[in-house]
């Protein structure tokens, strides 16, 4: 246990200081609020013993990584996620926004992550609201964020849509994973393939066929394609090299031109199987995030703008642009969501039954529980479909480059005999 020497304010508005025990801030944070205190400082007492050797310190070690040991220095989702979820329970402790901003900072090891969180706080001390300060950090709190905290601002339910945000936030995660997790050996098997051949037509492979040229006059065909593949690869590298990094240039340039991106989500969705995982993808994340908002009290109309940016394709983006304009002219969701096509007639008719019910937000999540069922098993179906294919293709360029070595070989044992 640590001790704390606080100053804080009663409910009343006395001030009152003290010491409290706890075994970090977060929790001392949290002891205080339980008593009706509102701290205005908090530092642990100089002097305070630390365990040593005991099973209580040793326990406790893991949960403290030392930042040094650190990987890069930015902030990465799950951060934000672990972020939004210790707000919510904060929040929910009665624990006012700076104090929770600042105990977050103060038990946090990346050096990024906890220089935004106490400049958040910073922030938020000198007057402004807490989704105005997150707003002024949208590569990490984008849209979508701040404009429900805004909101549970407004209505008086922050700890609650705090806690709605983390859920969304960790689903996205958890959704990431399993896709991230299916497509990963493919890949594996796909880079490896790639390597190996590589380093075998650049490396291995002109040696050797140096040797062979020397004793047979003629080689068979699929030794001699094979050996102009190499040669080109292995005096032209250098060249390929650069030419693969302007072409990636190039195409990261035309990416963020508008119209380049716009015709590259287009055409992304033309991709036979892969089409169908983005736009399954694009629409469970419309649904389940419209129920979030719904639910936390934001308008059909502002919700909708919202979900817009956060759809991540922007020709999907464009038919919800096209259903707000429609929704602004009085029709309900379902009607320009059917005139459009954008869903499948079963979940429009969700959709529809939960406006008619007042129960909106639980059908756009029931709604987006079944696009994600759809996205999880063409994903599983494109995987069992890929890996093979993957296989079969490094098999093939394999066995067609052991065919070329071993003929000539085969052709020298004839002339020994």
């Amino acid at each position: 246990m640590t001790a704390f020497r606080y100053q804080a304010v009663q409910g009343s508005g006395a001030g009152v200081a003290g010491v409290v025990e706890a075994e970090d801030r977060r929790s001392a944070l949290r002891l205080l609020a339980e008593r009706g205190l509102f701290p205005s400082s908090l530092e642990p007492c100089s002097g305070t013993p630390k365990p040593t050797g005991t099973a209580e310190s040793t326990a406790a070690a893991p949960s403290q990584p030392d930042s040094r040991f650190r990987i890069g220095s930015g902030i990465r989702g799950r951060e934000i996620t672990a972020f939004s979820r210790e707000m919510s329970a904060l929040l929910d402790a009665a624990i006012p926004i700076p104090q929770a901003l600042e105990g977050i900072a103060a038990e946090e090891s990346n050096p990024a992550l906890k220089a935004l969180v106490e400049t958040i706080a910073r922030d938020v001390r000198t007057g402004a609201s807490f989704s105005a300060a997150l707003a002024r950090h949208p590569r990490h709190f984008g849209s979508l964020y701040a404009s429900m905290v805004r909101v549970g601002e407004e209505a008086g339910v922050l700890p609650r849509v705090m806690n709605d945000l983390a859920d969304l936030l960790e689903h996205d995660d958890e959704v990431r994973g399993e896709v991230v997790a299916a497509i990963a050996y493919p890949l594996f098997v796909l880079g490896f393939g790639m390597v190996t051949v590589a380093v075998l037509l650049t490396v291995v492979l002109p040696r050797l066929f140096s040797m062979l040229e020397e004793m047979l006059e003629t080689l068979p065909l699929p030794t001699l394609v094979l050996l102009r593949v190499s040669g080109f690869l292995s005096h032209q590298w250098p060249w390929i090299l650069a030419g693969l990094a302007a072409g990636g240039f190039g195409f990261r340039w035309f990416l963020k031109s508008p119209g380049g991106a716009l015709e590259w989500d287009r055409t992304k969705l033309r991709v036979p199987v892969l089409g169908g995982l983005i736009r399954a993808a694009a629409l469970s994340r419309f649904a389940r995030t419209l129920g979030i908002l719904v639910k936390s009290g934001v308008s059909l109309l502002p919700a909708l703008k919202i979900v817009e940016a956060t759809v991540g394709n922007r020709v999907v983006a464009g038919q919800i642009a096209r259903v707000a304009e429609e929704t602004r002219g009085g029709d309900s969701l379902a009607a320009p969501l059917r005139k459009l096509a954008i869903f499948p007639r079963s979940a429009v008719q969700m959709i529809a039954a939960g406006e008619e019910s007042g129960q909106l937000a639980d059908m756009l999540g029931k709604v987006a529980q079944i696009e994600e069922r759809h996205l999880r098993a063409r994903t599983k179906t494109l995987v069992s479909l890929l890996a093979p294919v993957l296989i079969l293709l490094v098999g093939g360029v394999v066995g067609f480059m052991v065919i070329a070595i071993l003929l000539p070989i085969f052709r020298l044992s004839h002339g020994i005999r």
